[in-house]
This record gives structure tokens, C-alpha cells and sequence, in this order.
């Protein structure tokens, strides 16, 4: 009876196993296809064998731990430096392109470059003339002509004034032949008349020796003119242009754009085109002080050819910086040459006392404050400028890193998310 009882305990606590496995197994199916004793369903279910449980009773292969990115090996300050490296590589690609085309089409952009300076000078005219009432054609007309006069009537006065100042320059230019063949024959060059000569006819032989060259130098000078020809005519048609519909191309400049950059890019070159009008405005300012106060002191110390030198000192002072020093440069030699030597040393002074009002009064006052450019910036993109293209890159230089200057500055504060974009910049208008 003991034994009976005892089989029967274990029979019900074996029957009570099952029935509790079974329920575990239905609860849990991963747990329902592991079969005891099956070492492969028991690996394949995720579930941790033993490793008597396995064949042969190996351990299960270890995981293997995953890489390392290799970003990861690097210290910040060389993934920031790695990410700004190939930036700055695509814009200098960019940039190096876009100097490329310029330079390959001068002929074309230096033209467009002029008309859109004259433009942000005679489109704010021809808006004060529409504010009085003036009709719109009648208001362009105006401001075209207007400029044409004002250009031309300053190359005509230069011109008659070169012309009625040509027998006083020879008569001048005689006597300081005389004059520098009397010191040549003092101390202590003591030369001869003789001497003189023959140095004269080393000249002349020179000349005739390099006849081709100077033949070919007249022709490209005869070329170089039939190209400002051009340029004058393109710079011409393209302010007429600019000034009937400036707005239109600018709307159709922005179209090429995509629709989620048209209002950065409207807004930007609007700001833009405000500096470059407030540059326009103030640098004819400075201009005509340059130019009225060399002008005056080369009036009053007798040199010949005051007024032409005024004009080039106003024409060159467009250039900044540069242009002033070099016509003032010119009106001292004329003084030396005609005048004397203490008459070149007064103009001299009179240069340096222009120069100083405009670098510490127009300078910082007016310029500074359309501009809102260094003066050191101002030195060396007009340094910069001449260096890559010359003349015309020495004159396009501040006015572009004005602009440019504004723009960036415009684009990176985020003003342009609160600006509203015109009509005619979203959709073209034959489209809308």
C-alpha cells in the first residue's frame, strides 16, 4: 500500500508537469517549438544552451563586435577642418570657373558691368522724375540723355581745352628743352653740344630700328579702339535696356533659381542693388571733390591743362583709392615739367591734403556709410581687382564686395523669410 501510494503521488505530480509544460507552451511559442533534448530547435529558438547541450558539447560561437567607423577614430577639431577643406574646394572651383568666363568673354561682361553701374545711377533719376509726374518714357529719355550730356560735355570741354592749350605747351615744352640741355652741359654732367646730338641721333636710330614695333603697337592701339567702340555701344544698348525693363530681367534672373531659393535670392539682390545705387551716388561725390579740389590748385599755381587734368582726376576717381593717386601723380609731373620744381613741390602738398580729406572725412563719413567696407578691405580688393583684370578689374572691385558683402549678410540673417516675393519672381507672367 505504501508503494501504490507512493507510485501514485508520482504519477499525479508527473501528470501535473505536463499539464503545467503544456500551458508554458501554449503561452509562449518559441518556448512550444523547443523540444527538450533537441540541441538544434533549442539553438535555433534564441534560447541559452548549456555547453553539454550542444554536439560535442563545443560553446557557441562568439558574436563578433561591430567596427569601428573610421569617423569615429578622428578627433572632432579634424572632422570639422575635413568638412569645411572640401567646401572651400567647391567654391574655389566654382569661383575659379566663374573668373574663367569672364576673362574669356571681357568684351561682353565689362560692357554689361559699366551699363549696370550707369544704370544704378540714372534709374533713381528717372524715379524722381516719375514721383513728379513725369511719364514713363519721358522720365527715361530724360535721365539717358542727361547722362549722355553730362559724359559727353565733359570729354568736349577736355577736348577744346587740350586743343587751345596746345601752342602754350609747345612754347613751354621748348624752353625746357632749353633748359634741361643747359643743366646737361653744367656740372656735373658737363656734356656738349656734341654730346647732345649724338644722343639725339642714337634716339632717332633707335626709332627707326623699332619702326615694327611701334607699327604693330599703332595697330593694336587701332584694334584696342574699334574694340571700345563696341564696348561703348554694348554699354549703351544694355543701360537702355536695364533702364526700360530692369525688373524684368531681374524676375527672369531669379526664375532660374528653384521656387524654395527665389526669395533668398530676390531679397538679397534687392539689398544688393540699394548699396550699389548709395556707392554710385556717393563716389560721384567723392569724384567731384577729388576733382574740383586738384583742379583748382593746378589753376591757381598757372599749369597748363587744368581743367583736362580735373576731368581725369574725376573720371579715375571712380577707381577708388588708386585712381586719385595716379592722377595726382600726373598733375605733379606737369607741374615739375612746365612749372618748376617748387610749383610741383605745392602740388604736391595739395594732393596729399585732397587725399587726406577723403580718407579721413568722405571716406569714413559718406563712404562708410553706403558701403559699410573696410578701408583696408577697400585697398586690397582694388589691389586684388587690378591684379586679376586689370583696369576694369580694379574698377568693378569695391562695388562687388560692397554687394556681395550685403547679400551674404542678408541671406545669412534669415530677413528674407519674412519679405514677401513679387508676382512676377514666382511665376513667369504669362504663365500666371
Amino acid at each position: 500500500m505504501k508503494f501504490s501510494r507512493r507510485s501514485q503521488r508520482s504519477q499525479g505530480a508527473a501528470t501535473d508537469g505536463s499539464a503545467t509544460d503544456d500551458a508554458a507552451r501554449t503561452a509562449d511559442p518559441a518556448a512550444a517549438a523547443t523540444v527538450p533534448g533537441d540541441p538544434a530547435r533549442a539553438s535555433s529558438s534564441g534560447a541559452a544552451l548549456p555547453a553539454a547541450a550542444l554536439p560535442g558539447g563545443a560553446p557557441p560561437a562568439a558574436t563578433p563586435p561591430a567596427a569601428t567607423p573610421p569617423a569615429a577614430a578622428l578627433p572632432p577639431g579634424m572632422l570639422v577642418a575635413g568638412a569645411w577643406a572640401w567646401r572651400l574646394l567647391a567654391v574655389a572651383a566654382v569661383l575659379a570657373v566663374l573668373f574663367w568666363l569672364i576673362a574669356t568673354l571681357e568684351e561682353i561682361v565689362v560692357p554689361l558691368f559699366i551699363a549696370i553701374l550707369v544704370s544704378a545711377f540714372l534709374v533713381p533719376v528717372a524715379g524722381f522724375l516719375r514721383r513728379h509726374r513725369w511719364p514713363r518714357w519721358l522720365a527715361i529719355v530724360a535721365a539717358l540723355l542727361a547722362g549722355v550730356v553730362v559724359v559727353g560735355g565733359l570729354v568736349l570741354l577736355a577736348v577744346t581745352q587740350i586743343r587751345a592749350g596746345l601752342p602754350q605747351i609747345e612754347k613751354q615744352s621748348v624752353a625746357q628743352c632749353d633748359q634741361l640741355t643747359t643743366l646737361l652741359q653744367g656740372p656735373p654732367f658737363q656734356l656738349t653740344n656734341a654730346d647732345v646730338d649724338g644722343y639725339l641721333t642714337d634716339a632717332q636710330n633707335a626709332l627707326q630700328t623699332e619702326s615694327k614695333a611701334i607699327l604693330s603697337g599703332v595697330l593694336s592701339i587701332g584694334t584696342a579702339a574699334g574694340h571700345l567702340l563696341a564696348g561703348g555701344l554694348l554699354t549703351l544698348f544694355a543701360t537702355i535696356f536695364l533702364m526700360i525693363d530692369g525688373r524684368g530681367v531681374w524676375a527672369w534672373t531669379v526664375r532660374l533659381f528653384p521656387k524654395s531659393a527665389r526669395p533668398a535670392v530676390d531679397g538679397a539682390g534687392q539689398a544688393g542693388w540699394h548699396t550699389l545705387t548709395s556707392f554710385v551716388r556717393v563716389q560721384i561725390v567723392v569724384a567731384a571733390v577729388n576733382a574740383v579740389g586738384i583742379g583748382l590748385i593746378a589753376f591757381v599755381l598757372g599749369l597748363p591743362l587744368a581743367v583736362p587734368i580735373a576731368i581725369l582726376v574725376f573720371l579715375a576717381s571712380f577707381i577708388p583709392v588708386v585712381g586719385a593717386i595716379v592722377t595726382g601723380a600726373l598733375a605733379v609731373i606737369v607741374a615739375l615739367v612746365f612749372a618748376g620744381p617748387v610749383q610741383a613741390v605745392v602740388m604736391l602738398a595739395g594732393v596729399l591734403v585732397v587725399h587726406l580729406l577723403e580718407a579721413h572725412v568722405l571716406q569714413p563719413l559718406v563712404m562708410g556709410s553706403a558701403v559699410r567696407v573696410h578701408p583696408l578691405a577697400v585697398v586690397f580688393a582694388v589691389a586684388g581687382g587690378s591684379y586679376v583684370a586689370g583696369i576694369p578689374g580694379a574698377l568693378f572691385a569695391v562695388p562687388t564686395v560692397a554687394v556681395l558683402n550685403v547679400m551674404v549678410k542678408y541671406v545669412a540673417t534669415g530677413a528674407w523669410r519674412r519679405s514677401r516675393v513679387a508676382d512676377d519672381v514666382v511665376t513667369p507672367p504669362e504663365a500666371s
